[in-house]
């Protein structure tokens, strides 16, 4: 299991396309010659000014040394500004450990849920009655976030999964979401669930 970074961007009115467009451009092969793996790139469908995305590390370590590695690097020191005004807010940021996850060639809305559950063994037993290695589950990684640079959020304990399932019996958020392909968004604005 990976490190994950499940980010959620709240962006200012109408600049979601900028981030994203200078994000396939730039910030992709940048994370990745930095040593992270970037992982599914979204569009929020029920947030107009929302950007998801994951990223990865083979453990805590590599987090850091990728991170400063990135964060000090050409890429971001060039590119800084231009991402940094289209955000009001990025400190939306679950650490996890998973498998990460990227959407299937072709799809064009996936579910995500980000599930509260009361306890452990309860999880455990609804996720072997309803989930499957396909739900790509991710428990939250309680380890002391050591780039505090990037801010994480903490004092949560929670399960993220992609794909449908049976509705679980504690607090949840779904996300819908329309996977980033590297090209504008559709006119219509509408998606249809594959």
């Amino acid at each position: 299991m990976s490190i994950v970074e499940l980010r959620q961007y709240t962006l200012r009115p109408g600049a979601r396309e900028t981030l994203i467009e200078l994000f396939e451009r730039a910030f992709v092969t940048g994370q990745q010659s930095a040593g992270i793996g970037v992982g599914g790139r979204f569009r929020d469908l029920d947030d107009p000014d929302r950007f998801v995305w994951l990223r990865t590390f083979p453990d805590m370590r590599h987090r850091r040394h990728a991170l400063e590695a990135f964060y000090t690097g050409p890429v971001w020191r060039k590119h800084r500004a231009e991402a940094n005004a289209t955000m009001t807010d990025s400190d939306d940021v679950l650490l996890l450990r998973g498998p990460g996850f990227t959407t299937e060639p072709g799809a064009r809305e996936v579910a995500a849920t980000v599930c509260h559950p009361s306890d452990a063994a309860s999880f455990d037993a609804y996720a072997a009655r309803h989930l499957s290695p396909g739900h790509a589950l991710h428990r939250t990684e309680h380890a002391e976030n050591d780039y505090p640079l990037l801010p994480v959020r903490s004092g949560e304990d929670v399960r993220v999964w992609f794909g449908p399932a049976e509705p679980p019996p504690w607090p949840v958020r779904r996300l819908r979401l329309e996977p980033v392909t590297g090209g504008p968004a559709p006119r219509s604005g509408r998606s249809v669930r594959t």
